[in-house]
Formats: C-alpha cells, sequence, structure tokens
C-alpha cells in the first residue's frame, strides 16, 4: 500500500468520478482504476461500488478513507517539519441547507487557517442531497435542521445510512420579512398573521417531501407559496413582495441584507439544528476547524 494510492482513493471521492479525478491528477483514467483495483486487493475489500451509474463509496470504502485521510495528513504533517516541503492543497467539503452562519463559519476558517493552495467546497443545497452527500463522503459534514414533525423519520433514515446526528443548537421559530413589511412592527406573530403575505421556500427537486422542507409548517397550505434554490433570490423576493419565509432567527449582519428583520412566531415548536456526519469516519482537522468556527458564528450572530 502506498501513500499515493490513498491520495487517489480521497481525490475519487472529492470528486465523484474516476474520469474526473484522473484529470485533476494528471494521469490517465486507466492507471488510476488499476491503482484502486491493486489497492482494493491488497486490502481484500471493496473500496468502490461500480455500477451503471457511477461509483460509490462501499461500506468498507468509507471506514477504510477514514483511515486514509487521517494518514495522508500526518504524513504532509511531517514532510512539512522534517523536510521543509510547502504544504499541499488543503481539502474540505461541507453540504449545508441555506443558513447564513453556515457560510460565515466557512469564511472565517478559510481567513484563519487555509493554506496558501486549498480546494475546498460548500454545498447550498436540497436537504436530499445533504444526505447523499455526507453517505457517500463527497462532504465530510452536512447541516440540516429536526423538528417535531421529521425527526422520527429523518433519525431512520440516517441510522439506515450509517449516519450521526449532532446538535447545535435548538431555537424557537421566526419569520424574516423586509424591515418595510408591516409585521416587522410586531413582538411576534402568529401562523395567523401570516395567511395574507406570501410564503417564501427553498424548493427541494424531485425529492419533494415534506419531511425534506428546509422550513417547518410545510403541511399548512399558503394561499401565496414562492419556491425558490437560493438565498440572494428569496431575500429579495422578501423585500419586493413583502414575503415571508419561516426559520432560526439567526441572520448575519455581514451575509444578509440589513433591511431583513427576525420575528418570533408564536407558535409551540423547535427547531433543532445539527451537523450530521458518515459513522464510519474520523473528522479531518479542517472539519474539525469548521465546526470549531461554526459554534463561534452560532454565538456571535444568536446573541
Amino acid at each position: 500500500m502506498r501513500l499515493e494510492q490513498l491520495k487517489y482513493v480521497i481525490e475519487v471521492v472529492m470528486c465523484g468520478s474516476i474520469n474526473e479525478a484522473a484529470r485533476r491528477l494528471y494521469i490517465t483514467q486507466p492507471s488510476l482504476s488499476k491503482a484502486i483495483k491493486e489497492l482494493e486487493k491488497e486490502l481484500g475489500i471493496t473500496i468502490f461500488t461500480r455500477n451503471s451509474r457511477g461509483i460509490t463509496l462501499s461500506p468498507d470504502g468509507a471506514e477504510f478513507l477514514g483511515y486514509a485521510r487521517q494518514v495522508v495528513e500526518q504524513a504532509e504533517l511531517l514532510e512539512h517539519r522534517y523536510f521543509n516541503t510547502a504544504p499541499s492543497q488543503q481539502m474540505f467539503s461541507i453540504s449545508t441547507q441555506h443558513y447564513a452562519f453556515a457560510v460565515n463559519a466557512f469564511v472565517e476558517m478559510i481567513k484563519k487557517h487555509g493554506s496558501l493552495e486549498y480546494q475546498f467546497t460548500l454545498r447550498e443545497t436540497k436537504t436530499y442531497e445533504i444526505i447523499e452527500d455526507v453517505k457517500n463522503l463527497r462532504s465530510e459534514i452536512g447541516i440540516l435542521y429536526l423538528s417535531s414533525f421529521n425527526e422520527k423519520v429523518m433519525r431512520q433514515m440516517l441510522r439506515e445510512e450509517g449516519m450521526e446526528f449532532h446538535l447545535l443548537f435548538e431555537s424557537a421559530p421566526h419569520i424574516f420579512v423586509s424591515s418595510q413589511n408591516p409585521l416587522a412592527e410586531k413582538e411576534s406573530v402568529t401562523l395567523e398573521d401570516l395567511e395574507e403575505y406570501p410564503r417564501l421556500s427553498f424548493e427541494q427537486g424531485e425529492f419533494n417531501s415534506f419531511y425534506y422542507s428546509e422550513e417547518i409548517f410545510s403541511t399548512i397550505a399558503s394561499k401565496k407559496s414562492i419556491q425558490v434554490s437560493d438565498r440572494a433570490t428569496l431575500f429579495n423576493l422578501l423585500r419586493g413582495l413583502n414575503g415571508y419565509t419561516i426559520s432560526t432567527g439567526i441572520l448575519s449582519s455581514n451575509l444578509n441584507d440589513s433591511n431583513i428583520v427576525s420575528v418570533p412566531l408564536d407558535e409551540d415548536e423547535t427547531i433543532s439544528v445539527g451537523w450530521i456526519v458518515h459513522k464510519k469516519t474520523q473528522l479531518t482537522r479542517m472539519a474539525r476547524i469548521y465546526l470549531e468556527e461554526l459554534e463561534q458564528a452560532i454565538r456571535v450572530y444568536s446573541s
């Protein structure tokens, strides 16, 4: 087993494709496939499951990846310490629902700990894709929420896919509205107060289950409903249409429009935001640093 082979496996997981990994590694696709198959034969395990849709990590592969990342990280630290080699390109990937504090933490991680070369990925994406990204280890960490409505189904799904949920914080629900919206002047609002306003939510694509919704109370019908795919569009519509969306109440002054305000929603519900991780992996150094920055961002913007 060679260190080079471990790096090959890590790159394939990051790319989700042997062809793309080969391109980034500047080797041919057959050479990369051969190196991985030789490693699988030597270890006596199947690292990647191959089918007509591509490749995915096997359960053994997920466990192996956790060790491989640690070995590569430690080898690079030794090389840098004793041979004065330049640090290699840092790699880290997360997938998250549309939370500004998750982006803030990502920014701070890079500002404080990013090396001269890095390959980081931040995916603000659909709930199903977050779970798939972490399941297949395209992302080390996923960020999503649980509520009394979706918790049982989501926890069962995570267990079946070999993942764990770690709580970051709990919050009462709030609405985000434009500062010009009449609701912005209220100390709190009810669902009945929202009936005449457009409800904005993030679309979930073909996996449009209520359990995957990023907003609680998604099963309650709305006379005016708009689905969007990104946070910038949502905030533009909050201003332009006097719409609202339901979230945690944590607003970032750095990334969110200063004309958007948070108002408590007077309903008996709790939003539990947390991060998910594959059970068979061990967090890399950059993942641990990101979680530290994430907790700091939550403290700052929730105070």
